[in-house]
């Protein structure tokens, strides 16, 4: 079992997200981001792009959702976004957030 430290990778990012795919595990199956949103942070833009099929959890925090679709997302709450459809991410509490992006591709469209 290889294990990865998401969270310290993360930390060490400059995005405050680490990508775990294909470099961590050999397959362009799926793919899976941990991401941290600092208190007040805004814009984080979700957009699984054409093929793709995402589902968004929060992990740690409540979530404020913005754009093509729009809505609060509860702290161990999850949505599912596909395609072109696009939104944004925003953390509006005085605390740090975490959320989770598993994802990919969909049945249909897949072209990679």
């Amino acid at each position: 079992m290889k294990k990865i430290d998401i969270r310290n990778r993360t930390l060490s990012s400059e995005t405050g997200e680490y990508v775990m795919g294909i470099k961590d595990t050999g397959s362009h199956a799926c793919y899976m981001i941990y991401g941290i949103l600092k208190p007040g942070e805004k814009g984080r833009l979700l957009k699984p792009g054409k093929g793709h099929e995402e589902i968004i959890l929060a992990m740690k925090g409540n979530l404020v959702i913005t754009g093509d679709i729009s809505g609060q997302l509860e702290q161990g709450s999850a949505f599912h976004l596909t395609g072109e459809t696009s939104a944004f991410l925003e953390n509006p509490c005085s605390d740090e957030a975490v959320y989770i992006i598993s994802g990919g591709h969909s049945d249909h469209d897949h072209n990679h």
